[in-house]
């Protein structure tokens, strides 16, 4: 029985410093100029889009801020809404972890430009899609997996895990070169804010947004989508 108590303690030691590594900078990532976004237990430095407030639906728990998606007594679900970062960003490197629900949609947008003219946080800022690819109807459209650039560039290999699994990723954007990274892997390469990019959008959903991806500075946003997500180790370093 004694062997049983320190090894739940083990444990719970180990589960503690598991989600606490997640949302702690070393010295070498501080002297870079690595800053995090996400301190692990509290949702500080967030808000919903078009508020002053976040959602009582985004939640910190284990040291990953996340979606509930769970009901109330009466059959209502808690407010959510995207949340974006209090700061805008230019010229970046950041860097997160995220896993989904089944079957779940997410997503995580930058150079939201908030304003009473765009509503949306897809409005402005450009997507790096996160997706369960197994069985949410958005695997089956090409440059709606997760990884992709959504609805305007396909990943060039999909590295996604599994359900469940926790998903690291990487967005550097820095003077209109823009380079997505999964799991290791750059998938995304591309050149914002050219005539090609124009024609990308020109091509895509967003068409008929006048202002979507034209910005080169924005918030930072995490989609709510209607499932479960979850994201941690959300760190990022402003690039000169």
């Amino acid at each position: 029985m004694k062997n049983c108590f320190f090894v739940l303690v083990l444990l719970t030691s180990l589960k503690f410093l598991d989600a606490s590594a997640q949302t702690v900078l070393t010295d070498k990532e501080k002297n870079d100029g690595w800053k995090l976004l996400f301190d692990g237990t509290t949702t500080l430095g967030w808000r919903a889009y078009g508020s002053d407030k976040i959602g009582d639906a985004w939640k910190v728990k284990d040291g990953a801020l996340y979606l509930d998606v769970s009901k109330n007594e009466n059959g209502t679900s808690l407010a959510a809404g995207d949340i974006i970062t209090e700061k805008e960003y230019e010229n970046f490197d950041l860097m997160l972890e995220w896993k989904i629900s089944g079957c779940g949609n997410s997503g995580i947008m930058f150079n939201v430009v908030e304003s009473t003219e765009n509503d949306r946080t897809y409005y402005t800022g450009p997507e790096v899609q996160v997706l369960d690819n197994t069985c949410h109807p958005d695997a089956k459209i090409i440059k709606h997996r997760a990884g992709d650039l959504y609805d305007l560039i396909s990943s060039s290999k999909e590295t996604v895990k599994a359900v469940g699994e926790w998903n690291k990723v990487r967005i550097v954007s820095n003077k209109g070169t823009l380079e997505i990274w999964l799991n290791g892997t750059m998938v995304v390469h591309t050149q914002m804010h050219t005539p090609e990019w124009g024609a990308l959008v020109k091509g895509s959903k967003f068409k008929d947004m006048k202002d979507f991806g034209k910005a080169t500075k924005g918030h930072i946003a995490l989609q709510d989508h209607g499932n479960g997500v979850w994201f941690r180790n959300i760190k990022i370093k402003e690039l000169k």
